[in-house]
């Protein structure tokens, strides 16, 4: 049976002692191990933005070479041909990570994407825009991509949603910043907080934490900080103002017709009624919500009968499954979708997941090397001896790799390895390690700029030109990140 990262990062045997027979390993001790790991990152950053090689790949390649410099064997990196009792630390660690992440991501996409198709987005923002009023449509946006972030990817809700945005700041006839960036922030802060979403979910695995924990944090350090960008996106959007882009008006409508012609080729015909706000909240609320009722009745009661099904309902699988049942029958099924059609929506929305689910997995392959060759430990020593606190090491440290190298997924699971050590030799509560996790996402999403996909995606759909959105969408991302981290140093400091 393979041993996942997590266990690797949470056992209490001592890191083997530096190898001496690796084939680039010229020191020894922690002096040459932490050349080893400079020198990694180093090569990490030039294969991603020099070269341009595929996350994945660079990692992938990384791992070996870090293993090899810091002097494992061939053995201890691939195994062995013949079936031993060799461990293969590329396999432990791409499969604890992925056991763990692949089946949350996978269910939570599915969620979304039928979400998406029916129609729920459209209803939400309508909706609110409607509750909320004319003067108060850019708090309707936001809240809008803060519901809908949670169990959408965030590239996705700005496809879906971007149209609503448009007619909103064509009616208000003012900036479409004041409409978009409210936006972008739910939608940012949702994806680089909340579990279903890659980041959070491979940090809690690598990291051993609770789910649930991770959700009660996210919501604790996540909502401080949406609002203080909130704030920031309406002081900025009215200084800057930015009309709305016919062409991408014309292209959304383009889309919203191409979708509408999949839709009925896959057999679904959307209801002449649209989907009822309380059936949008139920879909999306009830894995939160279960997940978060198994976490607290394993801290407030004891082993019972009444908490082992609490906590079966509110395992993240079986919370995520049941909600996407609740999605194929109230939004598809009762609504005229066949089964067919449910497939195709399904299956469609799986194709872009398997370059996260690589990536996240091959990070997973960079933490156990980093444990399995004493790296992990040589810098986890060094960062003792500089004194800074971890929570805050975590966050420089992914702030760091996420400016390098644009990739917020590379700069949460690099990092995660990076602190296992830290984590586990100071017997920290799962509530502290959640917290941890919570400054690492914040690190990964601080000055989204020209490296990063998410600035060109912003800047494109919304007609902003490259100086207005890095004084915009870069400094909103900071606001977002510098929020979050304060929320959760300060949290800290009490549990």
């Amino acid at each position: 049976m393979l041993m996942s990262l997590s266990s690797l990062a949470a056992s209490p045997t001592p890191p083997p002692a530096p190898h001496t027979g690796g084939l680039l390993a010229l020191v020894h001790g922690t002096a040459g191990l932490l050349t080893v790991a400079a020198l990694g990152i180093v090569l990490l950053l030039v294969l991603i933005i020099k070269v341009r090689l595929q996350p994945f790949v660079a990692l992938l390649a990384v791992s070996i070479a870090v293993g090899l410099g810091a002097g494992l064997s061939v053995t201890e990196l691939f195994g062995t041909v013949q079936r031993s009792d060799a461990v293969s630390l590329i396999e432990s660690g791409m499969g604890g990570t992925l056991g763990h992440v692949a089946v949350i991501i996978g269910l939570g996409t599915m969620l979304g994407a039928v979400l998406e198709v029916s129609g729920g987005a459209e209803v939400l923002a309508s909706r609110l825009l409607g509750l909320f009023g004319e003067r108060r449509a850019p708090l309707a946006m936001g809240l809008t991509g803060l519901i809908f972030g949670i169990p959408v990817f965030f590239d996705v809700g700005i496809f879906v949603l971007a149209p609503i945005v448009y007619a909103a700041a064509k009616r208000g006839g003012k900036s479409i910043l004041l409409y978009c960036l409210p936006l972008l922030a739910g939608l940012s802060m949702t994806h680089a907080f909340l579990p279903p979403h890659p980041g959070p979910v491979a940090a809690a695995g690598l990291l051993k934490v609770d789910l649930g924990m991770v959700i009660l944090m996210g919501v604790v350090c996540g909502i401080p900080a949406v609002l203080a960008a909130w704030a920031w996106s309406a002081w900025i959007g009215r200084r800057i103002f930015v009309p709305v882009p016919q062409d991408m008006v014309e292209a959304a409508e383009e889309a919203k017709a191409a979708l509408e012609r999949e839709q009925r080729a896959a057999g679904v015909t959307p209801p002449e009624k649209p989907v009822p706000l309380s059936i949008v909240f139920t879909i999306i609320g009830t894995p939160l919500v279960l997940i978060l009722l198994a976490t607290f009745s394993s801290i407030a009661f004891d082993p019972s009968t009444s908490r082992s099904v609490i906590e079966f309902f509110g395992h993240p699988f079986v919370a995520l499954t049941i909600a996407l049942l609740l999605a194929y029958y109230l939004l598809g099924i009762r609504r005229g979708w066949s089964r067919k059609s449910l497939e195709t929506v399904s299956t469609a929305s799986l194709k872009p997941v398997g370059n996260i689910l690589l990536v996240v997995g091959a990070g997973g392959v960079f933490g156990a090397v980093l444990k399995g060759s004493g790296v992990a430990q040589a810098l986890s020593d060094t960062f003792h001896d500089v004194g800074l606190p971890v929570i805050v090491l975590a966050y420089l440290i992914s702030l760091v790799l996420r400016v390098a190298q644009g990739s917020a997924t590379v700069a949460i699971v690099t990092t995660a390895g990076i602190v296992a050590p830290l984590l586990t030799e100071g017997h920290h509560s799962q509530a502290f390690t959640a917290l941890v996790i919570m400054a690492v996402s914040a690190g990964s999403i601080f000055a989204s700029h020209v490296n990063d996909g998410g600035f060109w995606m912003v800047a494109k759909y919304f007609g902003i030109s490259e100086r207005d959105t890095l004084r915009t969408w870069t400094v909103l991302e900071s606001v977002l990140s510098v929020a979050g981290f304060a929320v959760a140093a300060v949290v800290s400091l009490f549990v």
